[in-house]
């Protein structure tokens, strides 16, 4: 998502589209059912809390992850990054390697080391922007071809390397690491304010301050929207009935699940999976 755009607070539908431009803090966890791809062209560093873990991306880095993960760009010194979003069911169909797909699938995302960094990365972003904005189908494949290429190299050189976390100093910011940290650990578990405050040893009513301080939302909403995320997993990678699903994901009852989850996605959990259902492994 272009975080110079206010996100909503629902899940977005899959997109085909690349921009460029400097990175704005986005104000709330944002969520798409989409490949997201980055590139930090020039300036220093972004932070992303992402799937309730901080996760950077460094000057001339390429991340990749599955956008359904809510994800938020909470600090940034970056001058100028480069967007892409291919629609999760059109990576899908790219038929990468198996290990590739179930870490994306896991709300892992792939971060390329500094020493990974490729010259002509900012040139071939803003060629395949360009290119997706064309309206010309020809340039648009082009673009898709060689957008698969540059994430089966990302696979290449970060599959199997650990994923470089904040190291920050700002207080505010290190107490909520604390909360999402416990919130990505537990959100399976029946979880209150208290519990997630407990985390950074802060008082619920200051934890919830602190909280939508930088995260811009409640600690209730962001915990909801780590169990959709979750449940949605489920129903793309597992035949788990729907009760089950709800179990895993976090929800008390099926009837809160389909509650949030129509609210959230927009349609229920069954037309979810018969839309986005993934195949038998490649």
């Amino acid at each position: 998502m272009d975080p110079q755009i206010a996100p909503s607070s629902g899940i977005e539908p899959p997109s085909l589209l690349g921009w460029a431009g400097r990175p704005m803090l986005m104000g709330v966890a944002h969520q798409h059912d989409d490949l997201e791809i980055n590139l930090v062209a020039e300036g220093g560093t972004m932070l992303y809390l992402f799937g309730g873990v901080p996760v950077e991306v460094g000057p001339g880095c390429v991340a990749a992850f599955w956008a359904a993960v809510p994800h938020q760009l909470v600090a940034s010194s970056a001058i100028r990054a480069h967007w892409v979003q291919v629609p999760f069911a059109t990576f899908l169909g790219w038929g990468l390697p198996q290990v590739l797909v179930a870490r994306l699938l896991a709300g892992m995302p792939l971060v390329s080391p500094p020493s990974a960094a490729v010259e002509t990365d900012p040139a071939n972003f803003a060629q395949w922007a360009a290119d997706l904005s064309s309206g010309q189908p020809e340039r648009r494949r082009i673009a898709m071809l060689e957008v698969e290429a540059r994430v089966r190299r990302l696979a290449l050189a970060t599959l199997g390397q650990p994923v470089q976390h904040h190291t920050g100093s700002d207080p505010a910011l290190r107490q909520v690491v604390a909360m999402v940290r416990h919130i990505a650990q537990h959100f399976r578990e029946p979880l209150t304010v208290a519990d997630v405050a407990r985390a950074a040893r802060l008082h619920p009513n200051y934890a919830m301050a602190q909280f939508r301080k930088v995260v811009r939302t409640t600690i209730v909403d962001y915990l909801t929207r780590c169990r959709l995320a979750e449940a949605r997993r489920l129903l793309v990678t597992t035949d788990l009935p729907i009760a089950d699903v709800a179990s895993e994901s976090g929800f008390g009852s099926v009837s809160r699940f389909y509650t949030a989850f129509t609210s959230g996605c927009g349609i229920p959990p069954a037309t979810y999976r018969r839309e986005h259902r993934y195949g038998e492994p490649h």
